[in-house]
C-alpha cells in the first residue's frame, strides 16, 4: 500500500485565476478535500469544473477531524485540506491538522513503519501579496496576525510602536478604524499602509499617517472587505 499523502493548498485570495496548476492537480487527484468553510472550496471546485467529495474542517473542529484525517492517511488516501482563502496556518486553521499528522508520522518511523507525506503546494497569501506593492524594504518584518479583539490589545498595538522593523497584520471590517485611532495614540507619526481587497475587482492600497487613512476609510462611508495593514513605525524608519 502507498503511502498517504496529506497536500496543505493555498487557494487564491480573491481572483479565481491566482492558483497554481500544481494546485489544480492536487484537487483533481485528491481522495478527499477537507476545508476551513466547504461553500467556498465547492466556489473554487465549480469554478474549474472539479468534482470531490468535501468535508469540513475549520478552527473548532481541528483536532477532533486531524484524527480522522490520520485514519484515512493510514489507508492510503491523498487528503488536500484548504482554507477560506490564502495558505493555510496563516492565521487560519491547518497547523494543528499538520502537528498531529507530523506525530503519527513520528510513531510509524518508531514502529518502523512508512509515514505519511506532508507536502506543501504554495501559491497566494495575503501577506506576502501586500508586501509587493507596499513600497518598503521586506527583508525584515514582524507578522502578529489578527489582533485579539479585548484582552492583551494594549499590549498587541504597543509592539507595533516599539517594533525596530515594519509590523504586518489583518483586520476585520468592523475594527479597521477601532485599530487605526489606536496606533494614532502611540505611533502618530507612523506611516500605515493598508491593502484591501486584494486581488479582487475593487483592490486598493491607502497609505499615509494612521489619521490620514482612518479620513480616507471614513469619506467612503462604507469600510468593507479584508484588511492587510503594514506599519512603518518611526523607529523602523530610522533603521532604515
Amino acid at each position: 500500500m502507498e503511502a498517504g499523502k496529506l497536500s496543505i493548498v493555498a487557494t487564491p485570495i480573491g481572483n479565481m485565476g491566482d492558483i497554481t496548476f500544481r494546485a489544480l492537480w492536487n484537487l483533481k487527484e485528491c481522495t478527499a478535500i477537507y476545508a476551513e468553510d466547504t461553500r467556498e472550496i465547492l466556489k473554487l471546485l465549480n469554478h474549474y469544473g472539479l468534482r470531490k467529495s468535501v468535508f469540513r474542517l475549520d478552527a473548532a473542529t481541528e483536532e477532533k477531524k486531524a484524527k480522522e484525517v490520520a485514519e484515512r492517511l493510514e489507508r492510503g488516501e491523498h487528503i488536500v485540506y484548504v482554507t477560506d482563502a490564502g495558505t493555510p496556518g496563516i492565521s487560519d486553521p491547518g497547523a494543528r491538522l499538520v502537528q498531529s499528522v507530523r506525530r503519527s508520522c513520528e510513531a510509524l518511523r518508531e514502529a518502523g513503519q512508512q509515514p505519511y507525506i506532508i507536502d506543501a503546494i504554495p501559491g497566494a497569501s495575503a501577506l506576502t501579496a501586500a508586501l509587493s506593492i507596499a513600497g518598503i524594504d521586506a527583508s525584515e518584518f514582524l507578522f502578529l496576525g489578527f489582533p485579539p479583539h479585548k484582552k492583551g490589545r494594549q499590549t498587541f498595538v504597543s509592539r507595533i510602536a516599539e517594533s525596530n522593523v515594519p509590523v504586518v497584520l489583518y483586520e476585520s471590517p468592523h475594527r479597521i478604524l477601532k485599530l487605526l485611532g489606536e496606533i494614532a495614540k502611540v505611533a502618530p507619526k507612523s506611516r500605515v499602509i493598508i491593502g484591501r481587497e486584494l486581488t479582487k475587482i475593487h483592490e486598493e492600497v491607502l497609505s499615509g499617517t494612521p489619521h490620514e487613512v482612518t479620513q480616507a476609510l471614513e469619506e467612503k462611508k462604507a469600510v468593507r472587505g479584508e484588511f492587510v495593514v503594514i506599519v512603518e513605525a518611526a523607529s523602523s524608519r530610522r533603521r532604515a
